[in-house]
């Protein structure tokens, strides 16, 4: 009894203190009036190869141009002695070049090859990794092995095998090698040594402890910054790079399946860095559309993948001859279609086969297909109808993505937005990069859209503060968050949402901000990636009603605020975000519950900073992280301290 009448003298004490600090806001929460179901894939991740975001990033392979079929077939490379390049009789048609090694003469060095992998490669002190190559003996001699060391950033060996070349055909040769000091800087060396000659081929080196210690394997920190979010749906290979810079470098699926060493180079689309052009952003395909069904499955995921609809990118070709003839659209039609079979087909089919053929007999369950990017114009409707009619034909239950251009609003956007309706897509792509300002003042964007539409997919978006150098700062994330309650409070007409880019290398970047960063060793995770996760992890099951004098609650006096009731959790959550510097008192009457109903607080989070430039940076990776917090809830009250600048999720069981 006297903790309860503690409980009622707290209560009475902490509104005593917020009416003197300036008054309470009263929101109002209909507990009875549950609203539109919350999409399970609502929340998801954007991946693109843009930022050495696969190559040198999430695909764990530490060497460049690992098959010698860059277009400056050394690039990445040092040689020394007796080296010479070969495309005669290749081992893997697809990457025809391949070194001859052979013992120098006696007045030369040694016969060598160093590989600086993507800006360096990073080794861990007692990490082992797995060398592999493909090696033939071409002029046999009695001994003949390479000696394969890990070099680091002073050029000394941290770690050394040997490996006998002993087979006149082409064979693969593994062998693993731990290193005895960390540094984010090394090298690959590797030495002939023998008489006669050898030919090697993809050469390769992988960590053995990669996400869920698959061969072909994804970088594991990286991985499970991914898992960690709880996405929804995972939309990719992109992005520009689907369109490619032009048809001959679209993004190719059906060159990324099958035997790895076999998939060809792709010239990246985003094949520069920030600072100078460097032309060394290549795609090995290494992780190609299997290994990306794979992660969506790993982390609970909706696959999402976007294929070409037959335009390079617009922003670099306005010529028409730059872009498939409707009229000639069949192959490109038949890539969409047997995706979709690589994906669903059973084993007996032509492509379900392959699919099997690469370990994964089972379907994904492939449930949506994006066609084309960031399209406009005539030129892209005219397309995307041939797309849909054959894929509505054969696959009647694939819900369609189709594009409303590379911004929010428009002559272009209210064209195609028109178009989408007119075509019934299933799902509308909605691109926008936007000062953070715009985010804010943006919190309202759907509570007006047509209910009778397609459905919306926030398939890019991130906020750009662009005063200061883009940055993801605290502003921005807060910027999203604020925006982010608009999209849950319109649950029932945007189904999807996901920030881009998601990766970016700290020492080779196109684009920024980006939702995680990383150097060879270590992972940066952003103030925007907190937001993000936060939502992915209380995105609840329908929409709760919560208003304040009547309405929603989508800037008034800096306030921002949705909610939701997660059936499985049995709770509502409410997100608040207080865009303003002084905080704010809240009362939420949780109106409507039957008589005897108890609420109790559940956990509650926040993410605060007094400081909107602020940023989470490799020396100081945990300045911006969200932080238990408390709230008070008397009766059927709710009472909380919206601190400024601040982002709170509630939970109210």
């Amino acid at each position: 009894m006297m903790k309860y009448f503690f409980v009622i003298f707290l209560a009475a004490c902490m509104q005593f203190i917020y009416a003197q600090q300036g008054g309470i806001v009263e929101f109002e929460l209909d507990t009875r009036k549950i609203g539109a179901a919350v999409q399970p894939y609502m929340w998801g991740i954007f991946f693109e190869d843009i930022n050495f975001g696969a190559d040198g990033g999430l695909y764990a392979e530490l060497v460049k141009n690992r098959s010698f079929d860059f277009p400056q077939n050394l690039m990445g490379w040092r040689v020394a002695g007796d080296v010479r390049l070969r495309s005669d009789n290749p081992p893997f048609p697809n990457n025809p070049v391949y070194l001859q090694l052979s013992a120098p003469d006696h007045d030369k060095r040694r016969t060598a090859i160093d590989n600086e992998g993507f800006r360096g490669i990073g080794y861990k002190k007692d990490e082992t990794y797995r060398f592999s190559v493909w090696a033939k003996r071409e002029i046999p001699a009695e001994s003949q092995k390479l000696v394969v060391e890990l070099i680091n950033s002073r050029n000394d060996v941290i770690g050394r095998q040997e490996l006998s070349i002993d087979d006149d055909t082409w064979k693969l040769y593994e062998i693993t090698i731990k290193a005895n000091e960390t540094d984010a800087k090394g090298r690959l060396r590797i030495f002939y040594v023998g008489q006669g000659s050898i030919c090697i081929d993809h050469v390769s080196l992988f960590p053995t402890d990669t996400w869920k210690g698959r061969k072909n394997g994804l970088r594991k920190d990286l991985a499970q910054a991914l898992y960690d979010l709880n996405p929804g749906v995972f939309r990719f290979p992109g992005g520009c790079i689907v369109e490619g810079t032009d048809l001959a470098t679209r993004y190719d699926w059906k060159k990324s399946v099958g035997q790895v060493e076999n998939r060809p180079l792709n010239q990246n689309r985003w094949n520069y860095t920030h600072s100078r052009h460097d032309f060394d952003y290549f795609q090995s395909y290494g992780m190609g559309f299997y290994e990306f069904f794979l992660l969506a499955k790993d982390i609970g995921a909706e696959p999402l993948p976007i294929v070409s609809v037959g335009l390079a990118c617009q922003f670099e070709n306005t010529e028409e001859h730059a872009h498939v003839p409707v009229a000639e659209l069949g192959p490109y039609v038949q890539d969409a279609l047997d995706l979709i079979e690589f994906a669903n087909g059973p084993a007996t089919s032509t492509w379900g086969k392959v699919r099997t053929e690469m370990g994964h007999p089972e379907p994904f369950d492939l449930k949506f297909i994006g066609i084309g990017n960031e399209q406009w114009g005539k030129e892209y409707p005219e397309r995307l109808v041939v797309f849909i009619e054959a894929i509505r034909a054969k696959y009647p239950n694939i819900k369609i993505i189709g594009s409303s251009g590379p911004g929010p609003d428009g002559e272009r956007f209210d064209y195609l937005w028109t178009e989408m309706k007119r075509l019934k897509v299933d799902l509308v792509d909605e691109h926008y990069y936007r000062p953070p300002q715009w985010f804010l003042d943006n919190a309202a964007r759907y509570d007006t859209y047509d209910r009778k539409s397609p459905a919306v997919f926030a398939g890019e978006y991130a906020s750009h503060d662009r005063d200061n150098g883009r940055e993801n700062n605290y502003l921005s994330a807060l910027s999203e968050a604020a925006f982010m309650t608009g999209l849950e409070r319109n649950a029932d007409i945007v189904h999807m949402c996901t920030y881009a880019p998601l990766f970016a290398h700290i020492d080779a970047w196109q684009w920024k901000p980006d939702l995680i960063w990383f150097d060879n060793l270590n992972v940066l995770k952003t103030p925007n990636y907190y937001v993000q996760q936060l939502y992915g992890h209380n995105a609840g099951s329908h929409v709760a009603p919560i208003t304040w004098n009547k309405k929603p609650i989508a800037g008034q006096d800096g306030l921002y605020a949705s909610a939701v009731w997660d059936e499985n959790e049995k709770c509502f959550i409410v997100k608040i975000v207080n865009a303003g510097k002084e905080d704010k008192n809240i009362r939420i009457n949780l109106n409507g519950a039957r008589r005897g109903a108890v609420f109790t607080l559940g956990d509650c989070v926040k993410m605060q900073n007094n400081n909107l430039q602020a940023i989470n940076t490799f020396e100081q990776p945990f300045g911006i992280v969200p932080q238990k917090t408390t709230a008070l809830i008397d009766g059927n009250v709710l009472t909380i301290n919206a601190e400024g600048q601040s982002f709170g999720i509630y939970k109210i069981k």
